[in-house]
Order: structure tokens, then sequence, then C-alpha cells
């Protein structure tokens, strides 16, 4: 199975994460982290965030402090506007404005004696304050031909606008005001600097908590994600500073990913419930891999249901071939899928074709095989007619000859031969498979001789049989033939029937004898089942029961079964004495 870095890099390549609405400038999908930090922010009206320069350091816009790992002077005094008090109660002037140079040529340490080169008509001592207050902004101002400085009006006062904490939050994501960590998000070409503030992030994420503020905290400023996508973290971000849902489509798998990591469960339920009211018979395989991944059972089980309900169709798409064996088998081995066998067993092959890519392998029936492992043994061959096991599977090269010798004659032979591979019925229903026992005791001694026992019987809502119940031999371990069958009373229709065989150990047990696939029984309708066995004398029941019901646990859900003596050479059976005594159903 591809590990999940590798599944996000496909949407990691495909587009530069997208800034929140409301921004004035995006940025870009990936950042030169040789450069300091960004630069002043915008003047404080409707816009969100600040906006990141593309060169030079900067100092924060709140206070003048230096919040990023930019190259100014960290021990700046008040003289030179480093203190925070200083450049807080500092307000601007037509005369003598504070400025915040930004050097296009990459000059920030020294931007206090550029300033007072370019600027002619300032004494020293104003210079010095200008360059001091890193909040303030002028229009541009004239400077030597190897340098073009420009200014940004600062945003100041900006919390007065924000008349709420969650717009003021809101304010601070993905924004350099007041940001005391950076976080370099992506891998390679792709890497994003996102600014963050550890309180806002502890407060949401246990695991943002520990790692600020935990036994082993960490002290950098800088922090590498090389494993979460920049849109992802961002989405992240946007949550836990203003509870807005930023998911879609192409973003939703690396968010609910990022979401698990920093324990945000909020979000994983908005991922959750996103993927659900998305899911379609295209992509369930791609969600239920997903969902395993993840460990989201719910969404697993959603998966699965929709699989069983459209199962040619999930088998069809493109992201089948992309599961993973695990997966693979998870499907195989389900009673409810709704397709023939044979088409299983051409998705297998389908998929083992692509599997033998992936490990570099030649596509050869022997490799197949390999790559199948144990899902091979998932395949139910004995549920295929003859003619579908000859045409496909027999000459496929995947069974091996003994195999396939066994397989033709369980469908040819009486007593059948044992096989290696499940015979059970996909029932393409859903729930608890359920059995009604019509005797109370049992006795000894019921003979063959070639006349099949006949019960009639009815019910009173719509259910699927899949099998029954027969009694075995009085002498010990035996084999026996048998066909079953289930007639429609009024047109003498055969709705299902079976050729096939089962062993006893010689106790008074049922056997189960199954039908290939599911009869659909009606209520108020009668209708026949018949069961013709060759072998030695069996058990046989005794004190029948004209109505038996079945309640659901679960639900509650009553099934009452109505049974009647079958017009006919029916071999002894009857409502009180004979065979045939359980009825295996799914409602």
């Amino acid at each position: 199975m591809r590990c999940c870095v590798c599944l996000f890099q496909q949407s990691l390549q495909c587009s530069p994460s997208k800034m929140a609405a409301g921004e004035s400038n995006s940025r870009s999908s990936c950042l030169n982290l040789s450069n300091s930090g960004p630069l002043g922010n915008a003047p404080p009206s409707n816009s969100a965030h600040s906006s990141p320069a593309s060169n030079g350091g900067s100092m924060g816009a709140a206070g003048g402090i230096n919040r990023s790992a930019g190259n100014s002077n960290p021990q700046s005094g008040p003289e030179n506007g480093g203190g925070a008090e200083s450049a807080v109660r500092s307000t601007p002037s037509a005369q003598n404005p504070p400025r915040q140079p930004v050097g296009q040529s990459g000059a920030t340490s020294g931007a206090a004696s550029n300033m007072t080169a370019t600027s002619s008509s300032s004494s020293s001592s104003s210079a010095s304050t200008a360059s001091a207050d890193a909040s303030a902004a002028v229009p541009s101002l004239p400077s030597s031909p190897a340098s073009v400085l420009v200014y940004r009006e600062p945003v100041y006062n900006w919390q007065a606008t924000k008349s709420t904490v969650k717009e003021r939050f809101a304010f601070l994501f993905n924004n350099e005001v007041l940001s005391d960590v950076h976080f370099l998000v992506g891998k390679g070409m792709g890497v994003q600097r996102i600014p963050a503030h550890r309180f806002a992030l502890a407060v949401g994420s246990a695991v943002f908590d520990a790692m600020f503020n935990g036994g082993m905290a960490t002290t950098s400023t800088e922090i590498e994600l090389p494993d979460v996508e920049p849109a992802a973290f961002l989405a992240l971000l946007k949550f836990l500073y203003s509870d807005e849902v930023q998911i879609g489509p192409e973003t939703v798998m690396t968010t609910l990913y990022t979401a698990k990591k920093y324990a945000v469960p909020a979000l994983e339920a908005h991922c959750v419930e996103f993927l659900k009211k998305n899911l379609r018979a295209d992509n369930a395989f791609m969600l239920l891999t997903q969902a395993r991944l993840f460990d989201e059972p719910q969404l697993a089980s959603l998966c699965l249901e929709n699989i069983d309900k459209n199962t040619a169709d999930a088998l069809a798409a493109e992201g089948f071939t992309d599961i993973d064996l695990d997966t693979l088998m998870a499907v195989l081995e389900r009673d409810t899928l709704g397709v023939r066998e044979v088409r299983l067993f051409v998705a297998a092959v389908r998929w083992a074709d692509a599997e033998a890519q992936r490990q570099q392998l030649q596509p050869t029936p022997e490799n197949k095989r390999r790559v199948l492992g144990k899902a091979l043994s998932l395949i139910r061959f004995p549920l295929m007619t003859i003619e579908e096991f000859a045409a496909g599977p027999a000459q496929s090269g995947i069974l091996t000859d003994r195999e396939v010798v066994s397989l033709f004659l369980h469908f040819t032979v009486n007593p059948k031969p044992h096989v290696e591979f499940i015979d059970r019925p996909r029932c393409c229903l859903r729930g608890k498979e359920c059995s009604i026992t019509r005797f109370s005791q049992v006795e000894s001694r019921w003979g063959y001789s070639g006349t099949s026992d006949r019960i009639r019987f009815s019910v009173n809502r719509r259910i699927f049989v899949v099998g029954f119940g027969l009694y075995g031999s009085i002498h010990g371990p035996t084999d026996y033939q048998v066909n079953i069958q289930i007639i429609h009373t009024d047109s003498n229709t055969v709705l299902g029937q079976n050729d096939t065989g089962f062993s006893c150990d010689g106790t008074a047990s049922t056997f189960r004898v199954m039908f290939k696939e599911p009869v659909e029984i009606l209520p108020s309708v009668n209708y026949i089942a018949c069961a013709t066995l060759k072998g030695p004398d069996s058990h046989y029941g005794t004190k029948g029961m004209r109505k038996v019901t079945h309640e659901a646990p679960a639900t509650g859900t009553k099934t009452c079964f109505t049974f009647c003596y079958a017009a006919g050479n029916n071999n002894g059976t009857s409502v009180e004495d004979g065979q045939i005594p359980e009825v295996i159903f799914y409602t």
C-alpha cells in the first residue's frame, strides 16, 4: 500500500495553497527561505491578512518587535526604535512621520543608516527616529542608484476594527502580526513558510500544546513539516483560528490526515461528513482505502455498503486497481456483494495485473497468483456455472491443475469432493443470516428411494432463502448427494435449485445445503421447499409446528412461517414429521 504522503503528492503538485478570502495578495506556492521574513503590513482597512513581500526582512507590525528570523538587530534600544513601549506610543505626524524602509536590495540591518543617507531634508535625530519605528510608512523616497526603498502603511490599531474575539483571531490567521512561530510546510519546491501563534494553536490542539508547552517543548521558531501539504495545513489553521471549514475534493483527504495528526476531531468530523456526501460507486474503493488507512470505521462501513449495492460499477471504476491487498480481501470475503462470481474473478485478475506492475513483476499467471496471495481463496469458484468456470478460471493459468480438476469434479459428480474454496452463496443482502427450525424433536431412520421430500410454506414478509438445514445419517459419518429446490406453487416454476452434496458426522445435528444464489420469497405466496437425497437412512424430525416465528434481536422485526402439507409424492414429509427441518434466510 502506498504511503499517505505519496498519495498526497498529487494534489500537492496541482496548485499552490490558496489564501483565505479577502486577502489582498496571494502567497507564492514556494517561498524563498533565504529571505529573512515578511515586510510591513497593509493599512487598517477591511483586509484580513498581512501581505508578505518578496525580499528583505522586517520587524513585527505591532510594537516594532522583530518576530521573524530576520537580520535586523535584536538588541536595538529605544534610541534606535527597538523598544516596544516607545514604538507603541509613537504616532505618525506630518512633520516627522515614522518610517520603515523596505530594501529591495536586501538591506535590512542597515536600514537606519540607509535612510539617513537618502533623506537630505531630515536632521540626524529625526532620521534616527524614523528608522526606529517599524510600524510606520512613508511614500517612496529617493535612494542611491543601487537601492530603491519601498514603504508600506502599517496595520495600526487593527484591534479597534474587530468587534469580536472571533474576528480578531480570524485576522491573525496566516498573518505575521504577533506571530511567534513559523512552519516550513511541504518539501522540495512546494515548501511554504507559514506564520502562526503558539497560543492559538495550543488552545485548539493537544498536539500543539504538547509541542510548545510540554515537558519536551520545542524552542525553535521555525518548525519543518515535510509530511503535511501546505493547503491542508492552512485549512487546519483556518479552522483553529476561526472555526471556518475550507475543504474540497482535492484537499479533503490531506486535511483529514492533518486533522488526525494534530488531534482536531471536530475538523476530522467535517472531513468525514464531506466524504459521506460525495461517496459514489466510482470512488468507493478509493475512499475505502483511505478510510482504512486513517482508521475511520464509520466511513469504511459506508463505502462497503455502497460497494454491496453497486458492486459491478465499483469494480469497473479506475480506482479499484489502486487498492491494497488488505482492502481487496476485505471486499472479497463479504457475503453481500451484488455480482456474479465470475465477474469478481475477472476484477481480481485485473487488480493482479496492476499490482504486478507496481511490484515490477511480469504479469504472468504465476506472478498474478503470487500477488493475489490469500485473496484467491476468497473467490467462490463453486458458485460459478460449469460453463463460466471452463471459459474463464480453468484457462487462466492462475489455478493449479489439481484445483481445476477438483472443481470440475465438484460441478459434475456426486458425492462431490471437497474443494478448498468457499461454496457459501453471496446473498447480495445486508444484515445477519437467520434460520428457523420447524421440529421440536429428532428421531431415527428416515429412508430414501429417489423420491423428494417436500413441504409447502408461506411467509408474512419479503425474505431471501439461501439454503436448507437437512438431517444426516444414523450410521456414522457419511456423504450425501442432494438436489434442493424452491418451487412457486401456483405456476410450478423452479425459482432456485442446486445439485450438490454434503457430509454428515453421524449426529442428530442439521447440515447446511445452500443455493448458489438467494431466492426471493414474497409475502402471502405459497412455495414448496424440496430436497431429493441419495444416501443411507437418516434422522428425521417429529412434533412439527405449523407456524414458526423468528424475531430479529436488534429490531424486533418478526418473520412468520406457515407450513402446510405438499400434495403429491413427498416421501412422507409433512408438517408433523420428516425432512427439511430448517430454512436459512435473510430479511
